[in-house]
C-alpha cells in the first residue's frame, strides 16, 4: 500500500438518522485540531439548531451557514423557483469556498437532496469536486447520494434506520434532533 495524504471526499447517506450529525462531529474534530471548517446547509434555514450555537465555541474555525428556507416542496408539486435559486446560490458559494484555499474542510449538508430533487446538476458538482485543491476535505450529506458521486468518493457511509422514536409518536427532542 502506498501512503499518501490528500483531501478526502466523504458521503453520509441513507434513510437513517445521523448524516448531518456525523458530518458535524467530523467538523468539530477538525476544528479542534486547528483546521478551518465551513458547513453550508443547502436546504436548512428556517429553524434554529443547537449546532449553530455550538459552532460559536470554535470561533472562526467552524462556520455554519444556512442557505435555504427550510423544507422544500417535492413530489406532486412543482419545486418553488425561489428554492432552486437558493440552491444555485448555495452551490456557487460552495464551489468558491472549496476553491478558495481558505477552508481545510467544506461540508455540503443536504446537497444530496438538492441533487436528487433535480435542483442541482450532479455532473457540475462532480467536476468541481474532482478539480478541487489537493488538501481540501469535502463531506456530502443527505439521502440517496447520486451514483456518480458515490463512485468518486473515498468513503461512503450509509445510515440505516432500524427504529425511530417518531414511529411511537415521540416528537423531535431538543438536543437530539435539533
Amino acid at each position: 500500500m502506498v501512503e499518501s495524504r490528500r483531501g478526502l471526499l466523504l458521503i453520509n447517506t441513507g434513510s437513517g438518522k445521523g448524516k448531518t450529525t456525523a458530518a458535524l462531529g467530523t467538523a468539530m474534530r477538525a476544528a479542534g485540531n486547528g483546521m478551518k471548517v465551513l458547513v453550508l446547509q443547502f436546504l436548512k434555514g428556517s429553524w434554529h439548531y443547537g449546532e449553530l450555537d455550538a459552532a460559536e465555541f470554535f470561533g472562526g474555525n467552524l462556520v455554519i451557514r444556512q442557505m435555504g428556507r427550510g423544507f422544500v416542496k417535492v413530489g406532486g408539486a412543482e419545486t418553488d423557483p425561489e428554492d432552486v435559486r437558493m440552491v444555485e446560490h448555495a452551490w456557487e458559494e460552495a464551489h468558491a469556498a472549496i476553491d478558495s484555499g481558505e477552508w481545510d474542510m467544506v461540508i455540503l449538508d443536504e446537497i444530496n437532496y438538492a441533487i436528487g430533487y433535480k435542483m442541482l446538476d450532479p455532473v457540475k458538482v462532480a467536476d468541481a469536486l474532482r478539480n478541487r485543491p489537493e488538501m481540501v476535505h469535502v463531506i456530502l450529506t443527505g439521502r440517496n447520494a447520486h451514483p456518480l458521486l458515490v463512485e468518486m468518493a473515498d468513503t461512503v457511509t450509509e445510515m440505516k434506520e432500524v427504529k425511530h422514536a417518531y414511529q411511537k409518536g415521540i416528537l423531535a427532542q431538543k438536543g437530539i434532533e435539533f
